[in-house]
């Protein structure tokens, strides 16, 4: 899995609401054992998925 590259262009701010506080719970452990953030890792992850959309030519290649 990639690792977080600090971006290039500057940051935008997200708030989600109502996520189960179960996953949450879950997602900071996982992320605390392999010594990430949830922020991090919520990135690695959207990029692997936006990478996959790509692929699949679902999704525009970004840049």
């Amino acid at each position: 899995m990639p690792r977080y590259k600090e971006p290039i262009e500057e940051p935008g701010t997200w708030i989600f609401r109502d996520i189960p506080r179960t996953l949450m719970r879950r997602a900071k452990a996982a992320a605390a054992i392999q010594g990430k953030t949830v922020k991090g890792v919520a990135i690695e992850l959207m990029e692997e998925y936006l990478k996959e959309m790509e692929k699949k030519g679902i999704l525009p290649k970004g840049k």
